[in-house]
């Protein structure tokens, strides 16, 4: 009995045994057969290779799993999909009743290279493959297709478009789709997450579409990720230029493929760390982080809400050159490049479509409702540089500041308010209040204050040949512009304006400046005028009738009072002789009347044996170079041109080349033949290129040494030189245009100083310089 039972277990093993192996050497020949007839025949059916290292296929449960795969470009060796691993289940049983049904489907580390050459896609020969191509005449019940729970982990793709060209890659993709998508549902979703290759940042979050009528949602957070893939877009439309930032965002965003329009989006957006410029080193735009915070963004409802717009920290330059500006020569004459490329454009672009985008949603803004709660420019700079001149003129708006309370359509007027200081000195503030339903009626109250004319210099050297070396420049006005019709009163106010001498080059032009200035100017030193401004936005009407009267009533009057202006203006002008030395650009030697008052001081030390000056050097070191650089690459050009090998130059020479005009063709045309740098648009920067930056600096330092020289000579004579006392090395911009020295006095002032200050605060206290003696004290005060 024992034995037969033990012969029963034998067989039953054996026969378990050799079930076993029967299954796994049918699994085993099913995968190698699967290997073998994948490899065989897939490339005459597909026109791509596929190879792969394993195979494992049960048969019996669905189960399949491949590793190492790799399918090839079509008809070539590169590869065009590589996967460490895939695996799934199919559903066996649902094979007999006209279905696959796939689950767990599961792509491991898959490396995919994308490319787009001459508008088609690497991947279209597959798509084509499973396009439709029957009969329509034949009617057959289609094969139904299920995938469910569909992951891709940790995959790495790769993006090339050959002819933008842009090249784009993002790693450590992740997605999830548990609903996965079947053939009876028009709905698919999934879970998806990124990292930037080539930057920083990535992004995660939710995507729902329905594939019948396109419309989607997204739930999206990105942190802090590279823009880089817009710059490589960007340059299809620019001539040079660089682009960088990084975007923030929480987004949920309904809307639909087929119409931009029917969408909402609520969370926030920000872009932050944003340069785009010349190249990485010099900006044209720039901000530290652009805020978006929406709470509902709708045009197909007609919605527009937002909690905040916020700028921070922005810097926008512009600058003008003879031919185009910084702008243009990037985007080509009045962003040609871009209507050029536009209207030609048959290739997806990136920076296009989101343009697009953005046209779309903000469509019919101000007939919708909008409301934006807070809106604000935080600590800007606009900055504004003018080579288009004999010199270079430059102005800043700096900690510019704009302010609006809740802008809402419902209210009837929105309140901005912007303030900013001008550099070099300076400030302007604005207040507006508009009709949020009509952008034509607004009021305004503006107020520019502390601006020096000195600043104009550059202006009024190239179209009068007169320079200012004083005069403060006071604008303010109101306006009140109703369905685009002005009322507004403007008041301009200069004080003490002084014209100096006259510089006259081979191209400037020239106007009888000191003769106007006596026609223009009141008896207390000002230009005051009313200026009111008319008619509409399009066309406005500027009345000059006060300046026309104020011009005939001084041309009466002012003969009278000659000697009273004469006197006053001697005056100041001993004052400020004895208590400034002004230097003309490259002038490194003292002029009759300094040499005057220079010896007054050194009189002043010599009959007080107690006292000492101080004297502080202020270099207006931007423009001295500019000019020492203008004359060094005149005289190299005019000893080459001239062929005169000795540099040593003539007075003679020394006047004819500081006549030459930078703006001449003839020199113009030679600088640009000696410099080959297309990236040079300034003369300027060829003039900096031709001759070099060392010799200006080594210039510019013997000519501060030489000035030192001047000045202290006079003293020396007279054995006083131990108690002038000089502080050296200021480099700002003066008030006054000019490099100068600035006298301060230890001790009892010089006798010829006190006597010139009591009648100055005589003139002060009397008519007519009374009415505007709080005004000038605030002026002194402030510079």
């Amino acid at each position: 009995m024992k034995a037969g039972i033990s012969k029963l277990k034998s067989r039953s093993v054996f026969l378990l045994s050799s079930i076993i192996l029967i299954i796994a050497l049918i699994m085993l020949s099913v995968s190698i057969f699967t290997k073998y007839f994948v490899q065989k025949y897939v490339l005459k059916y597909t026109g791509r290779q596929i190879t792969f290292e394993k195979a494992f296929v049960n048969p019996f449960t669905g189960y399949f799993y491949f590793n190492n795969i790799k399918i090839y470009e079509y008809k070539s060796d590169s590869v065009f999909l590589y996967l460490n691993e895939l695996s799934a289940n199919i559903n066996i049983l649902k094979i007999f009743t006209n279905s696959l049904e796939i689950s767990n489907l599961t792509f491991y580390k898959p490396r995919i290279n994308i490319v787009l050459s001459k508008g088609i896609f690497n991947f279209n020969d597959i798509v084509s493959m499973y396009s439709s191509h029957q009969d329509p005449h034949f009617k057959k019940e289609p094969y139904h297709f299920n995938f469910f729970n569909i992951k891709i982990i940790d995959g790495h793709f790769f993006y090339t478009d050959d002819l933008v060209p842009v090249k784009f890659s993002i790693k450590s993709v992740n997605i999830e789709s548990k609903n996965g998508w079947g053939w009876n549902t028009d709905d698919i979703s999934a879970k998806i997450s990124f990292l930037s290759e080539t930057g920083t940042g990535g992004m995660n979050g939710n995507f729902g579409m329905n594939i019948k009528n396109l419309d989607y949602t997204i739930d999206v957070v990105v942190n802090t990720f590279d823009i880089n893939v817009f710059a490589q877009y960007l340059r299809r439309y620019v001539n040079y230029g660089s682009l960088s930032a990084n975007l923030d965002a929480k987004l949920k965003t309904n809307g639909s493929f087929k119409d931009a329009e029917n969408s909402t989006i609520k969370g926030q957006l920000s872009i932050n760390d944003f340069h785009f410029g010349k190249n990485p080193a010099e900006d044209y735009l720039s901000f530290d982080k652009a805020l978006f915070y929406i709470k509902d963004l709708s045009p197909a409802k007609h919605q527009y809400l937002f909690d905040s717009l916020m700028l921070d920290n922005s810097f926008f330059k512009y600058e003008r050159y003879d031919s185009l500006d910084n702008l243009e020569n990037i985007f080509g004459k009045k962003g040609a490049n871009f209507s050029e490329n536009k209207s030609v454009q048959k290739h997806f672009n990136l920076i296009l479509t989101i343009a697009d985008y953005i046209k779309a949603l903000a469509k019919n803004f101000f007939e919708s409702d909008y409301k934006i709660s807070k809106l604000s420019i935080h600590k800007g700079c606009v900055q504004f540089n003018d080579f288009s001149l004999s010199e270079k003129f430059s102005v800043e708006a700096k900690n510019f500041n704009l302010f609006a309370d809740s802008i809402n359509k419902n209210r009837k007027r929105v309140n901005f308010y912007v303030k900013s200081d001008i550099q070099p000195y300076g400030k302007v503030v604005v207040n507006i209040s508009v009709n949020p339903n009509d952008s034509m009626d607004f009021d305004m109250q503006y107020q520019l204050k502390g601006l020096p004319v000195s600043i104009l210099n550059p202006y009024l050297i190239n179209y009068t040949s007169f320079p200012f070396n004083r005069g403060t420049i006071e604008v303010n006005g109101k306006w009140m512009v109703r369905n685009s019709i002005i009322t507004s009163k403007n008041h301009l106010l200069v004080f003490d304006p002084r014209i100096t001498n006259k510089r006259l080059t081979s191209d400037s032009k020239w106007l009888p400046m000191p003769l106007i200035m006596y026609f223009i100017l009141e008896n207390d030193n000002v230009i005051d005028y009313e200026i009111p401004i008319s008619g509409n936005l399009k066309n406005p009407r500027f009345h000059l009738k006060n300046i026309f009267i104020d011009i005939l009533e001084n041309i009466f009057i002012k003969p009278v009072t000659i000697p009273y202006r004469t006197e006053v203006r001697n005056t100041e002008n001993k004052i400020e002789k004895l208590l400034t030395l002004k230097w003309n650009m490259r002038q490194s030697s003292l002029l009759p009347y300094q040499e005057k008052f220079v010896n007054l001081m050194a009189g002043y030390l010599l009959n007080n044996p107690d006292e000492f000056i101080t004297v502080y050097t202020f270099q207006f070191e931007e423009k001295e170079k500019e000019y020492i650089l203008f004359f060094e690459a005149k005289k190299k050009y005019y000893l080459l041109s001239k062929e005169i090998k000795d540099s040593i130059l003539s007075d003679k020479d020394s006047l004819k080349i500081d006549k030459i005009s930078v703006k001449d063709p003839t020199f113009v045309h030679f600088m640009n033949n000696h410099i080959s740098d297309s990236s040079l648009f300034t003369i300027q920067e060829k003039c900096n290129s031709f001759i070099g930056s060392d010799l200006v600096n080594i210039r510019y330092k013997q000519l501060n040494i030489a000035r030192e020289d001047a000045f202290v000579r006079i003293f020396k004579k007279l054995a006083v030189e131990n108690r002038v006392k000089i502080n050296t090395g200021k480099n700002k911009i003066p008030y006054n245009g000019f490099s100068f020295y600035k006298i301060i006095y230890k001790g009892v002032l010089p006798v010829t100083l006190t006597d010139a200050y009591q009648r100055m605060n005589e003139f002060n206290n009397e008519s007519p310089r009374k009415r505007l003696e709080k005004e000038r004290e605030k002026i002194k005060n402030s510079f």
